[in-house]
Formats: structure tokens, C-alpha cells, sequence
């Protein structure tokens, strides 16, 4: 008898529909084709033991079975409940008029329990557009695929519940999640505030610049100054995730296996943290199956770079592209997938080796030619990426001591928000274009063109700062910003001298 049942494959952050054909005849052979991986392979004893610990034997038929599209690479144990389903049916020992209804993923485990698989949320996603009824899967991953609005999700612990449910010997429970007010209702849970922030006035506004213009920022300072402690709570004044952002998100932390099994949709911007030690394939995503790295984690949200120059060099020059193009594209023999890489940039690093260079409370042990290959680490095409250069100096005791409570981060987010609306509207007929830090030089010339006397401030800089064409961009970018958070329609004098203050290390001062 032949059957088909329906999975599905990953593909970058989407899913494609995988028809799995089996044909049970008369013989005692058992093939499996379609370009399956090992594990796939090794589903049969998987398949085998599940089925013999529930009572259930194996059908004793020759059991063909494919894995259609043939020229697509199938991999992961996500395959074995619809294999099993599917020559349970192929073999007449379930009723087989309902598996077409259904997309079918899970895992066995050797008693027939379902583990959870990755991708869920892409899969339901795809069901619905294919229009399927439903999709059955393991009760852990049920919320994730339920936020698909019109898709009925039923959740099982055991293959002999699914198998019971096509017989129509049991009902499956229904889950079912109301996304707007699961996303509306986490939208603010953040725990970090700017009122526990002592002091850095100057490094907090910079960081306000850069959430409302959506600006690359380094902090750069001596240990213990706060910089780690400051770009935590970066999230906390961005403006709140749309649900179109919440999704696209979550679909990539599906993909990647990074969703907590009692949640749903992601709904706070991310905070990567990656460690210095990352390697270059952990940062940007590949694998023999490629993966989402940490820029695609990070996406609509903020990565962050700790001790940014005792990353590796090749680490941090793969993060020119992403930056610019907001996205990462990888490619292999016979295919090549994109991932979204739309995020912040923020990162910190100590002024020289010995951390101290600039510390008015404790001197510099680094010699001038240190301290230069020090920041010579981070490339100059890298760095003209960074819009927002600010030193950050230790906070003196009176700020340490002073129990008021600083502006808090609803307060300066209200502030970001406003800014960004701003840019929404000027953007509005911009495809992709929605910050000021995306600016093109066609848009830069339309909207952050100074007058005559920011002409003559930002010749001055840029003779004396000796500055590129790029960090010219960059200023100017930044000038807009500030002048969106003053409202003013036009960029004047004092926002562009605000916005070349944080190009600190373009000074002439900085290492000598």
C-alpha cells in the first residue's frame, strides 16, 4: 500500500514541505531514499524499538521509502515520528485517510517518548501557508508552533498517542495561544534600569543617541569603569519589538534550538554576549548543515562585544558585511542560505594593555607604541563602522555614594521612541530603511545636508581629526539623530559638534 506523510526541512530561517512516500509490499528488505543523513538512517532502530516497547511490531514487509523533494539534503531525528507514522499506514496498521491533513515532526526516544526538535515555529508557519489542517508535534514545542494563528496544534508525549489519534481512539489536546496578548503582555518585562547607573551621564547620552538612530557604539575605558554594566542595559531604553519583529526573531531562535520550552514568542530585543574566545563560525553562522551564528541571534537586537580587542582579528572582520548589509549570506557546494543580521552593534575595550591609559586616578604602565598596537587590533575599516567612539572614566565616590536615583529608563526611552517615529515617518517610502543609521548617501544629502557654518565646523574636524569619507557619513548620521531627539527640522551647529565629540579615538591626542 502506498502512503504519504508530510514533514518538513529547515532551509536558513524558513521551512520547505518534505513529502515522505512509503510502499509496503510483499518482501522482508527495508530502503530509505531521498538523500537522508545518518541520523536519518539510524531512525529505523529508533523506529524499531519505539514501536516493540509499546506492543506494536514492526511491519515484516519489503518497505520502500522516500524522502521527496530527492535532491534536497534532509538531516536531523526530527524525522522519525512521520517515518513512523507513515509505514505504520503504509503497512495497514493505522487508518491513513487523516495523515494527509497533517504536518508531522518529533524525535523518538527508544520508549517511544517525544523529544523536541528545532525549527518548530518556521514549520507552522509553512503548514499554514500549504494549507494544512494542523500540525502534531511534541507537547514541549506546542506553544512555540501556536502562536500560528488558524493552524491546529496538537501536542503528544508518546507515539502511541499520535497513532491512537489517527485511529480515532483518542482526541489530542489543542493548544492555543492568543499571540497579540502574549507579546503585549511580556512586551516591558526587562529587569535592567539606567536608574541603578551611577554617574556616566555623558556615556548615557551617547548610548541615547545611539538607540534612537540605531547607531554602532564602543565604549572605551579602564576596568571597572562600567562599561559592561552601561551596555546591558541597552535593551532597556530601545523601543519595544513590533510583532512582525517578535516573530521574525523567534524564527530564528527556533531554528537555532534557543526557544525556552514554556515560552512562545520572543518579545524583548536580544542581548548577545558572545566571548572573546568565539570562533569565526559561531559568529556568523555555517556548519556542514549551516546554523544561525550570533549576528543572526542577535537580530533586532544588540550584540555586544566585550573586551572587543581580544577578539580575533578574523572574527571581527567578518562583521564589516553583516553591518552594512544586515544580513549574512553563506554559501556551500550545492546551496547557499541567508540570515538576517540586523543588529546594534555595542562593544567595549580597555584603552591600552595595562587598562589604565587616560585614568586620571591611576597612571598608564604602556609605553606610546603599546598602547597604539593595542587599538591598531581593531581595524580602521571596522572602526569607521562604530558611528559613536565615547571614553568612559571611572566614576568618582560623591556619584558611587549618591543614593538618588538617576533618570530612569523609561523616562530616557520614551525619548528613543519619539526619535524613532520621526525617522519612521521620513523613511516611510524607503524600502528597508527605517533609522537614521541606514541612511544611504542619497538620503544623508536629503535629509542631513548642514548649513554654511556646520560646513565650516565639520571642514575643521576633518582636517584636524584627519577623518575618512566614511566617518564624514558617519557624523553627519549622528547629527541627524540628535536633532531628532530635539525635534528640530534641520541639523545646526551645536548637534554636529555633539556628534564629532563621540569620534574620541579619531583625536589627536589618543595614544600620543
Amino acid at each position: 500500500m502506498l502512503v504519504k506523510a508530510y514533514s518538513a526541512a529547515i532551509q536558513g530561517i524558513d521551512a520547505q514541505i518534505i513529502t515522505i512516500e512509503v510502499n509496503c509490499s510483499k518482501g522482508i528488505k527495508f530502503f530509505l531514499v531521498g538523500l537522508p543523513d545518518v541520523s536519518i538512517k539510524e531512525s529505523h532502530e529508533r523506529i524499531t524499538s519505539a514501536l516493540n516497547v509499546n506492543g506494536i511490531k514492526f511491519p515484516r514487509n519489503q518497505i520502500v521509502v522516500n524522502m521527496a523533494p530527492a535532491d534536497v539534503r534532509k538531516e536531523g531525528a526530527a524525522y522519525d515520528l512521520p517515518l513512523a507514522i507513515a509505514i505504520l499506514a503504509g503497512a495497514e496498521k493505522i487508518k491513513s485517510d487523516k495523515i494527509g491533513d497533517y504536518l508531522i515532526t518529533g524525535e523518538l526516544s527508544l520508549d517511544g517518548a517525544l523529544k523536541p526538535v528545532k525549527g518548530v515555529l518556521p514549520m507552522a508557519i509553512k503548514a499554514k501557508e500549504c494549507g494544512f489542517k494542523g500540525i502534531i508535534l511534541p507537547s514541549v514545542n506546542t506553544r512555540e508552533a501556536a502562536v500560528v494563528k488558524d493552524l491546529e496544534v496538537y501536542g503528544a508525549e508518546n507515539i502511541i498517542d499520535v497513532i491512537q489519534f489517527f485511529n480515532g481512539e483518542k482526541e489530542l489536546e489543542r493548544t492555543i495561544v492568543d499571540p497579540e496578548k502574549e507579546f503585549f503582555d511580556n512586551q516591558n518585562l526587562i529587569d535592567l534600569n539606567f536608574s541603578e547607573v551611577k554617574g556616566q551621564e555623558n556615556v548615557k547620552r551617547a548610548i541615547e543617541v545611539a538607540c534612537a538612530g540605531g547607531h554602532n557604539i564602543l565604549l572605551i575605558g579602564s576596568p571597572g569603569a562600567g562599561k559592561s554594566m552601561l551596555a546591558k542595559r541597552i535593551p532597556s531604553i530601545l523601543p519595544p519589538l513590533t510583532l512582525d519583529e517578535s516573530l521574525e526573531t523567534t524564527k530564528i531562535h527556533s531554528v537555532a534550538g534557543k526557544i525556552n520550552h514554556n515560552g512562545s514568542l520572543i518579545t524583548t530585543r536580544p542581548f548577545r554576549s558572545p566571548h572573546h574566545s568565539i570562533s569565526m563560525v559561531a559568529m556568523v553562522g555555517g556548519g556542514s548543515y549551516p546554523q544561525p551564528g550570533e549576528i543572526s541571534l542577535a537580530h533586532n537586537g544588540v550584540l555586544f562585544l566585550d573586551e572587543m580587542a581580544e577578539f580575533s582579528r578574523s572574527v571581527l572582520e567578518v562583521l564589516r558585511q553583516p553591518l552594512e548589509d544586515r544580513y549574512i549570506s553563506i554559501s556551500r557546494a550545492k546551496s547557499s542560505v541567508e540570515f538576517p543580521a540586523g543588529f546594534m552593534l555595542a562593544a567595549s575595550m580597555n584603552p591600552c594593555p595595562c587598562g589604565n591609559y587616560n585614568n586620571p586616578n591611576k597612571p598608564c604602565v604602556c609605553t606610546t607604541a603599546q598602547v597604539q598596537k593595542y587599538l591598531n587590533r581593531i581595524s580602521g575599516p571596522l572602526m569607521d563602522r562604530i558611528d559613536i567612539q565615547v571614553e568612559i572614566v571611572p566614576v568618582p565616590f560623591e556619584d558611587i555614594s549618591d543614593f538618588r536615583p538617576a533618570e530612569s529608563s523609561e523616562a530616557v526611552r520614551t525619548r528613543v521612541i519619539n526619535a524613532r517615529k520621526i525617522q519612521e515617518k521620513r523613511f516611510a517610502k524607503e524600502a528597508g530603511i527605517y533609522c537614521n543609521a541606514q541612511m544611504t548617501t542619497r538620503l544623508l544629502h536629503k535629509h542631513a545636508r548642514p548649513d554654511a557654518a556646520g560646513l565650516v565646523k565639520l571642514r575643521d574636524a576633518m582636517e584636524r581629526l584627519s577623518l575618512s569619507a566614511r566617518a564624514y557619513d558617519r557624523i553627519l548620521r549622528v547629527a541627524r539623530t540628535i536633532a531628532d531627539l530635539e525635534e528640530a527640522p534641520n541639523i545646526e551647529v551645536h548637534h554636529l559638534a555633539e556628534a564629532i565629540s563621540y569620534r574620541n579615538l579619531d583625536r589627536e591626542n589618543w595614544a600620543g
